[in-house]
Protein backbone atom coordinates (compact mmCIF):
# COMPACT_ATOMS: atom_id res chain seq x y z
CA UNK A 1 0.00 0.00 0.00
CA UNK A 2 0.96 3.05 -0.77
CA UNK A 3 2.56 5.44 1.94
CA UNK A 4 1.99 9.08 2.17
CA UNK A 5 6.40 10.80 2.47
CA UNK A 6 6.60 14.22 2.86
CA UNK A 7 10.24 13.06 1.31
CA UNK A 8 8.97 11.93 -2.08
CA UNK A 9 8.82 13.87 -5.18
CA UNK A 10 5.55 16.10 -5.40
CA UNK A 11 5.14 15.22 -8.44
CA UNK A 12 5.29 10.90 -7.97
CA UNK A 13 2.48 8.43 -8.49
CA UNK A 14 2.21 7.04 -5.27
CA UNK A 15 1.99 10.57 -3.26
CA UNK A 16 -0.29 11.42 -6.19
CA UNK A 17 -2.39 7.84 -5.20
CA UNK A 18 -2.03 8.80 -1.15
CA UNK A 19 -3.26 12.42 -1.62
CA UNK A 20 -6.13 10.58 -3.68
CA UNK A 21 -6.83 8.22 -0.59
CA UNK A 22 -7.35 10.93 1.10
CA UNK A 23 -9.48 12.37 -0.70
CA UNK A 24 -11.67 9.12 -1.21
CA UNK A 25 -11.97 8.97 2.26
CA UNK A 26 -13.07 12.42 2.96
CA UNK A 27 -15.58 12.28 -0.11
CA UNK A 28 -16.92 8.19 1.83
CA UNK A 29 -17.21 10.24 4.85
CA UNK A 30 -19.44 13.11 3.79
CA UNK A 31 -21.88 10.39 1.68
CA UNK A 32 -21.99 8.85 5.42
CA UNK A 33 -23.03 12.07 7.62
CA UNK A 34 -25.19 13.03 4.44
CA UNK A 35 -26.69 9.78 5.20
CA UNK A 36 -26.47 10.36 9.42
CA UNK A 37 -28.35 13.76 9.11
CA UNK A 38 -30.84 12.69 6.77
CA UNK A 39 -32.03 10.35 9.08
CA UNK A 40 -31.68 12.72 12.15
CA UNK A 41 -28.53 11.43 14.04
CA UNK A 42 -26.98 13.68 17.21
CA UNK A 43 -23.18 14.71 16.35
CA UNK A 44 -22.22 11.76 17.81
CA UNK A 45 -24.29 9.57 15.32
CA UNK A 46 -22.80 11.32 12.53
CA UNK A 47 -19.56 11.35 13.07
CA UNK A 48 -19.94 7.47 14.02
CA UNK A 49 -21.65 6.85 10.61
CA UNK A 50 -19.17 9.35 8.36
CA UNK A 51 -15.85 7.23 10.21
CA UNK A 52 -17.59 4.07 9.09
CA UNK A 53 -18.39 5.12 5.64
CA UNK A 54 -14.89 6.31 4.96
CA UNK A 55 -12.93 3.61 6.80
CA UNK A 56 -14.36 0.62 7.25
CA UNK A 57 -13.88 -0.60 3.72
CA UNK A 58 -9.88 -0.47 4.53
CA UNK A 59 -10.48 -2.16 7.73
CA UNK A 60 -11.86 -4.88 6.80
CA UNK A 61 -9.35 -5.84 3.68
CA UNK A 62 -6.98 -5.62 6.30
CA UNK A 63 -8.04 -7.15 8.87
CA UNK A 64 -8.73 -10.02 6.11
CA UNK A 65 -5.67 -10.15 5.11
CA UNK A 66 -3.77 -9.96 8.24
CA UNK A 67 -2.30 -6.33 8.54
CA UNK A 68 -2.06 -5.18 11.63
CA UNK A 69 -2.71 -2.61 12.90
CA UNK A 70 -5.18 -1.87 9.67
CA UNK A 71 -3.71 1.00 8.03
CA UNK A 72 -7.11 3.29 8.79
CA UNK A 73 -5.76 3.16 12.31
CA UNK A 74 -1.97 3.55 11.95
CA UNK A 75 -2.03 6.82 10.09
CA UNK A 76 -4.74 9.27 12.15
CA UNK A 77 -4.77 11.09 9.22
CA UNK A 78 -7.33 8.96 8.23
CA UNK A 79 -9.37 9.14 11.32
CA UNK A 80 -9.12 13.26 11.38
CA UNK A 81 -10.35 13.62 8.19
CA UNK A 82 -13.68 11.56 8.70
CA UNK A 83 -13.99 13.38 11.78
CA UNK A 84 -13.48 16.82 10.66
CA UNK A 85 -16.18 15.59 7.13
CA UNK A 86 -18.68 14.74 9.66
CA UNK A 87 -18.13 18.31 11.41
CA UNK A 88 -18.41 20.02 8.84
CA UNK A 89 -21.39 18.35 7.60
CA UNK A 90 -23.31 18.81 11.14
CA UNK A 91 -22.93 22.65 11.11
CA UNK A 92 -23.26 23.24 6.94
CA UNK A 93 -25.71 20.33 6.33
CA UNK A 94 -28.36 23.04 5.13
CA UNK A 95 -25.99 24.94 2.68
CA UNK A 96 -23.80 21.83 1.12
CA UNK A 97 -27.45 19.86 0.37
CA UNK A 98 -28.17 21.82 -2.66
CA UNK A 99 -24.55 20.65 -3.66
CA UNK A 100 -24.89 16.96 -3.50
CA UNK A 101 -24.69 16.12 -6.85
CA UNK A 102 -21.21 17.18 -6.76
CA UNK A 103 -20.37 15.26 -3.82
CA UNK A 104 -21.99 12.64 -5.37
CA UNK A 105 -19.05 13.25 -8.16
CA UNK A 106 -16.36 13.22 -5.50
CA UNK A 107 -17.71 9.87 -4.57
CA UNK A 108 -16.92 8.46 -7.98
CA UNK A 109 -13.57 9.38 -7.78
CA UNK A 110 -13.30 7.78 -4.20
CA UNK A 111 -14.61 4.68 -5.69
CA UNK A 112 -12.03 4.27 -8.03
CA UNK A 113 -9.24 5.09 -5.75
CA UNK A 114 -10.23 2.79 -3.37
CA UNK A 115 -10.77 -0.40 -5.91
CA UNK A 116 -7.26 0.57 -7.24
CA UNK A 117 -5.49 0.88 -3.27
CA UNK A 118 -7.64 -2.40 -2.53
CA UNK A 119 -6.36 -5.02 -5.16
CA UNK A 120 -2.90 -2.95 -4.69
CA UNK A 121 -2.45 -3.94 -1.40
CA UNK A 122 -3.80 -7.33 -2.01
CA UNK A 123 -0.97 -8.01 -5.20
CA UNK A 124 1.71 -6.73 -2.24
CA UNK A 125 0.67 -9.37 -0.02
CA UNK A 126 -0.31 -12.19 -2.97
CA UNK A 127 1.17 -11.13 -5.48
CA UNK A 128 -0.86 -11.22 -9.08
CA UNK A 129 -3.67 -13.17 -7.75
CA UNK A 130 -6.91 -11.93 -9.75
CA UNK A 131 -9.30 -13.52 -6.66
CA UNK A 132 -7.20 -11.28 -3.95
CA UNK A 133 -6.84 -8.61 -6.18
CA UNK A 134 -11.04 -8.38 -6.64
CA UNK A 135 -12.09 -9.04 -3.15
CA UNK A 136 -9.57 -6.49 -1.65
CA UNK A 137 -10.70 -3.98 -4.13
CA UNK A 138 -14.19 -4.36 -3.96
CA UNK A 139 -14.36 -4.68 -0.25
CA UNK A 140 -12.48 -1.29 0.21
CA UNK A 141 -14.65 0.42 -2.61
CA UNK A 142 -18.03 -0.77 -1.30
CA UNK A 143 -17.38 -2.11 2.42
CA UNK A 144 -18.07 1.04 4.21
CA UNK A 145 -21.56 1.98 2.10
CA UNK A 146 -22.61 -1.43 2.64
CA UNK A 147 -22.32 -0.65 6.04
CA UNK A 148 -23.67 2.84 6.09
CA UNK A 149 -26.95 1.76 4.71
CA UNK A 150 -27.52 -1.37 6.65
CA UNK A 151 -26.80 1.15 9.85
CA UNK A 152 -29.57 2.91 8.75
CA UNK A 153 -32.10 0.43 7.95
CA UNK A 154 -31.58 1.09 4.10
CA UNK A 155 -30.63 -1.58 1.32
CA UNK A 156 -27.09 -1.00 -0.32
CA UNK A 157 -27.24 0.89 -3.18
CA UNK A 158 -24.61 -0.90 -4.58
CA UNK A 159 -27.35 -4.21 -4.55
CA UNK A 160 -29.82 -2.09 -6.39
CA UNK A 161 -29.13 1.10 -8.14
CA UNK A 162 -26.80 1.90 -11.11
CA UNK A 163 -23.22 0.34 -11.24
CA UNK A 164 -21.85 0.55 -7.80
CA UNK A 165 -19.62 -2.35 -7.51
CA UNK A 166 -19.60 -3.65 -11.38
CA UNK A 167 -17.99 -0.41 -11.71
CA UNK A 168 -15.44 -1.15 -9.20
CA UNK A 169 -15.36 -4.73 -10.41
CA UNK A 170 -14.14 -3.39 -13.69
CA UNK A 171 -11.54 -1.56 -12.20
CA UNK A 172 -9.81 -4.52 -10.98
CA UNK A 173 -10.06 -6.42 -14.03
CA UNK A 174 -8.69 -3.85 -15.91
CA UNK A 175 -5.56 -3.67 -13.66
CA UNK A 176 -4.74 -7.33 -13.53
CA UNK A 177 -4.99 -7.41 -17.43
CA UNK A 178 -2.30 -4.36 -17.48
CA UNK A 179 0.15 -5.92 -15.32
CA UNK A 180 -0.47 -9.06 -16.44
CA UNK A 181 0.67 -7.61 -19.68
CA UNK A 182 3.55 -6.13 -17.92
CA UNK A 183 2.73 -2.90 -16.80
CA UNK A 184 4.04 -1.22 -13.83
CA UNK A 185 1.47 -1.12 -10.84
CA UNK A 186 2.47 2.19 -10.43
CA UNK A 187 1.91 3.52 -14.50
CA UNK A 188 -1.39 1.16 -14.39
CA UNK A 189 -3.16 2.68 -11.22
CA UNK A 190 -4.30 5.86 -12.54
CA UNK A 191 -6.19 4.97 -15.70
CA UNK A 192 -7.68 2.28 -13.79
CA UNK A 193 -8.81 5.21 -11.39
CA UNK A 194 -10.01 7.05 -14.20
CA UNK A 195 -11.62 4.09 -15.48
CA UNK A 196 -13.64 3.07 -12.16
CA UNK A 197 -14.58 6.88 -11.67
CA UNK A 198 -15.88 7.49 -15.54
CA UNK A 199 -18.12 4.32 -15.80
CA UNK A 200 -19.48 5.18 -12.20
CA UNK A 201 -20.21 8.81 -13.35
CA UNK A 202 -21.99 7.15 -16.93
CA UNK A 203 -23.84 5.29 -15.17
CA UNK A 204 -25.24 8.04 -12.83
CA UNK A 205 -26.08 10.63 -15.82
CA UNK A 206 -27.86 7.25 -17.57
CA UNK A 207 -29.24 5.45 -15.02
CA UNK A 208 -27.39 2.51 -16.12
CA UNK A 209 -28.88 -0.48 -14.26
CA UNK A 210 -27.63 -4.51 -13.93
CA UNK A 211 -30.95 -6.24 -15.29
CA UNK A 212 -33.27 -7.37 -12.46
CA UNK A 213 -36.01 -10.19 -12.34
CA UNK A 214 -39.57 -9.54 -13.26
CA UNK A 215 -42.03 -10.14 -10.61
Amino acid sequence: MWRFSLSEPLGSVSLLIQLLDLFGTAAFAVTGAFKAVEHKSDIVGIVILASITGLAGGVIRDITFNQFPPAAMSNPLYVGIAIAMAVAIFFLYGSMKKHWNLFLKFDAIGLGVFTVIGATVAYNLAGLNFLAMAFAGLITAIGGGILRDVFVNEVPIVFVKELYATASFAGVVMLFALMSAGVPLQVAAIPCIVAVTALRLLAMKYNWNLPRPRV
